[in-house]
């Protein structure tokens, strides 16, 4: 099993490709975990974080990928949950967590009965508006795997319903639309503590991606300051040159780590693992505090 004890002793990244938010089909990523660490050889990843919604189940498959093809990369344990703060939702990325933690599983299947109760509403309310059968569509193709409102989006996109998965969140699924369900996902602090108690680090996911004015995200960070958090997600692919500035301020100011990833879902020609990711100078890598 590779973790980042392979480096604990060294915890100087910056010379490595270091890529710390993707996923499997195990939540709403299009590549088995095998295919997502094929690729991050191929895209000389050489540090990848695993960090599906709401679950652990792609990581036993992406190490035993790594141990049986003697594969030159470490692989970090992680996962993203899913949380609402002020009505919005709002997502905490767990990094070096211990998986197999009893308060981790716990939570886990919270959020999962939660998601699955969600989703069944999501599909009557598809139902309403002329798409029946779409959660038993959307479930088969979440498989064993989590169930998201991206799997309602491909199923809407392949009836035709919408011309792009964007479409299926802005008339259909996205918060204010016709089939939109609001989530009931444990707190901040709730999933802050548990991160902790499984051995992690707690980072706020890309925090440009919340439509919140910047008065609106400085309440966020500092409430997340004050559950304890640990850092925020400073750099992404599609971010210009003033949100990675604003980011690594919010960093310098409250006195939090800086972390980075690709959140990546399938491949794409906007954005893919490890693309634009440099951390920025003066800020406090999140791996330091591992």
């Amino acid at each position: 099993m590779l973790s980042t004890t392979d480096f604990q002793n060294d915890k100087d990244l910056s010379n490595l490709r270091v890529d710390l938010h993707s996923h499997t089909n195990c939540s709403d990523g299009a590549l088995t975990p095998q295919e997502l660490i094929e690729r991050a050889v191929n895209f000389q990843i050489d540090v990848l974080a695993i960090t599906d919604h709401d679950t652990v189940s792609g990581l036993d498959s992406a190490k035993q990928t790594i141990l049986d093809k003697n594969i030159p990369l470490t692989l970090i344990d992680g996962i993203e949950i899913s949380t609402e703060w002020q009505g919005f939702e709002i997502h905490i990325v767990g990094l070096n967590i211990d998986p197999n933690n009893e308060a981790l599983l716990s939570l886990i299947a919270q959020q999962q009965q939660r998601r699955e109760t969600r989703a069944i509403t999501m599909g009557e309310k598809l139902t309403k508006c002329g798409f029946p059968d779409v959660y038993q569509q959307a479930k088969a193709l979440a498989g064993a795997g989590s169930i998201t409102r991206a799997h309602f989006a491909r199923v809407l996109l392949q009836q035709g319903a919408v011309s792009k998965m964007q479409a299926a969140f802005d008339k259909y699924i996205g918060k204010g639309s016709r089939a939109y369900v609001k989530p009931n996902w444990c707190s901040i602090e709730e999933a802050v503590a548990i991160i902790h108690a499984a051995g992690g680090v707690a980072v706020m996911a890309h925090p440009i991606r919340y439509d919140l004015s910047t008065k609106w995200l400085r309440r966020l960070i500092v409430h997340f300051k004050a559950v304890a958090g640990d850092g925020l997600e400073v750099v992404l692919p599609q971010m210009n040159d003033a949100q990675r500035k604003l980011m690594l301020s919010f960093c310098l100011e409250y006195d939090l780590h800086a972390s980075m990833g690709s959140d990546f879902h399938q491949p794409s020609r906007w954005s893919d693992l490890g693309r634009n990711l440099r951390m920025p100078e003066h800020a406090k890598p999140i791996w330091q505090i591992w």
